[in-house]
This record gives structure tokens, C-alpha cells and sequence, in this order.
């Protein structure tokens, strides 16, 4: 505003100063022209600072966000044996959970999570358990019934031992934000199946839950992702042990055919 001002103020003052009659009214005049002309000198330069061109900063999201090319996080492995015969995805849990800081082991997420029956009787209807609804069957022993569990109850239980909002369920995304918490530091629980590829039809089949139909595989399997490179993907498997690896590819494909289900922890990336 004053860069408008000024310039006006020392036009009308000489106006006045060339054409009033009284020569003291004049000399007034002419005095404060000077006295305005020597003020916008004095601040233009600063209300109109040179413009210089300057680099982009890129700032810290393009950091914060980088999918490294390889990644291997060092989790310590725990096995779901001899105690929990059918109880990978609880292991693999408290692999991760330990590693978050949360003190809990594999026995007490075993007695925790959520558990449906492996089949029952309602409405005149037999129906299988639903593996979104809860641990279906027996956890412990293959001498009992019992398939396994998929995300949902798995990630609730474990918001129960992270702080709020720091279990995050990455079910439905593509591997590229699996990679993308892997790069971040943060191992990631998954659902693939025991041979780590994607399998033919016939290892499945159909059960009738009161949710629909679905298929399953006694193949489900659930490990802890630690990391990958480009041509592998690295895990630890409560079952063979520490830093296990499958081609990269047939791993997706397999993870893929289980759903794409992933849990890890922290703060969202997006």
C-alpha cells in the first residue's frame, strides 16, 4: 500500500506547492514534497525485496516416502512349536509385536484372539467357521479340527497391545506399500500359504459360513515379512525358522491368491 501512496503524496504536494497563491503556503508545500521524496527512497527498497530464483526443496516427504531397493530387518524369531501346532498367525504376531516394544508372547495371543468353531449347527443349517471371524477350530493340535485365522482378528488383537491408531491393517493393498513399510523399518504379518507360490485350484475348496461361501486352503500359512531385494523376499516362519527366503514373485502371487492380507504397525504412510 505504501508503495502506491507515496509516489501520489509527492504529486499532489508539488501540485500544491507550484500553483497556491501564498508563497509560505508554497514553501510549506515544497518542504514536505522533499521530505516524502526522501521517505520513499528510504522504504520501496524495502517493501520491494529482490526476487532471486532458488532450488526447489524437495523438504522431507520424498524421504519419508522411498521404497529402497532392498531392505532386511533383523526380528528375532520365535516358533509356534511344539505348543501351537496350528498357531502361525499368532506367532507371527507376537514376532511383531515384539518387536514394537508390546510384551506379550505367542501362549497369551493363543488364548486371546477371538475363536469361532470349526463347524456348527444353526437354524437347521451346518456351517463352517469364517476365518475373519475368529481362530476357526483348535489352535494347538493338528489331532483336532481347525484351520486358522485370517487379518481381522488377528489385527484386532493386535490394537490391544499398541499404542491407539498404531496397528495398521494394509489388507487389500498392493506389495509396493508392504515394500513401502519394510523400507520404514517395520516387518509386516502376512497370509501366504506353505509353498510360497501361488497354488492350483484343486488345493481348495468350499465351505458354507452364514457370511456366504467361501474358499479356503489347508495350505494357509502366516508369516513375519523382514524384507526383500530384488529378487527375493525375506521372512521369518514360525515354523522353519529365521530369514527364510522365496522368489520374489511366486511370493506375491501367493499372497495375492490369500487376499492380499497384511498387518504392521506405526505411523500411516501414504
Amino acid at each position: 500500500m505504501e508503495i502506491i501512496i507515496l509516489p501520489i503524496t509527492v504529486l499532489l504536494f508539488s501540485f500544491i506547492a507550484i500553483i497556491h497563491k501564498n508563497r509560505f503556503v508554497r514553501l510549506f508545500y515544497f518542504i514536505l514534497t522533499i521530505i516524502v521524496l526522501v521517505l520513499t527512497v528510504n522504504v520501496l527498497p524495502e517493501k520491494i525485496p529482490e526476487v532471486q530464483g532458488r532450488e526447489e526443496d524437495p523438504g522431507p516427504v520424498s524421504e519419508l516416502f522411498r521404497i529402497a531397493d532392498d531392505v532386511f530387518i533383523d526380528v528375532p524369531v520365535i516358533s509356534q512349536l511344539p505348543e501351537l501346532q496350528r498357531g502361525c498367525e499368532v506367532t507371527s504376531l507376537a514376532m511383531l509385536l515384539n518387536f514394537a516394544g508390546a510384551d506379550v508372547d505367542k501362549m497369551e495371543l493363543a488364548e486371546k484372539i477371538k475363536k469361532v468353531p470349526f463347524t456348527y449347527k444353526k437354524g437347521g443349517q451346518i456351517y463352517s467357521g469364517h476365518p475373519n471371524d475368529g481362530f476357526v477350530g483348535d489352535i494347538r493340535s493338528w489331532k483336532k479340527p481347525g484351520l486358522g485365522a485370517y487379518h481381522r482378528p488377528v489385527y484386532e488383537l493386535a490394537a490391544r497391545y499398541l499404542q491407539p491408531g498404531q496397528a495398521i491393517d494394509l489388507t487389500g493393498e498392493n506389495f509396493e506399500k508392504v515394500k513401502l513399510y519394510l523400507s520404514h523399518g517395520k516387518p509386516v504379518w502376512v497370509i501366504t500359504n506353505t509353498e510360497y507360490r501361488k497354488l492350483p485350484d484343486s488345493y481348495f475348496r468350499i465351505w458354507n459360513t452364514e457370511k456366504g461361501k467361501i474358499k479356503i486352503t489347508y495350505k494357509e500359512h502366516s508369516v513375519l515379512l523382514t524384507g526383500y531385494d530384488p529378487q527375493y523376499v525375506y521372512f521369518n516362519d514360525p515354523l522353519t525358522g529365521k530369514k527364510r527366503k522365496a522368489p520374489l514373485h511366486d511370493f506375491i502371487a501367493s499372497w495375492e491368491q490369500m487376499g492380499r492380507q497384511a498387518i504392521t504397525y506405526g505411523d500411516r504412510l501414504h
